[in-house]
């Protein structure tokens, strides 16, 4: 997936948590599943775009 598709997908994702969440509340399951998908997102981000940091020993 490109970089902006996937920025724009990211964006959409959290514009309907916000809103879902505001309509049902934070703690709300379906507030819950739209964090959980938008939390995948970042993550496939942070995985495909972020330079990789090395961990301190």
């Amino acid at each position: 997936m490109l970089k902006e598709d996937l920025l724009s997908l990211i964006e959409q994702k959290r514009a309907e948590l916000i809103q879902v969440a505001c309509t049902n509340g934070l703690s709300s399951s379906i507030a819950i599943r739209h964090s959980q998908e938008l939390d995948q997102l970042l993550n496939q981000y942070n995985n495909d775009y972020l330079k990789k940091v090395p961990a301190h020993s």
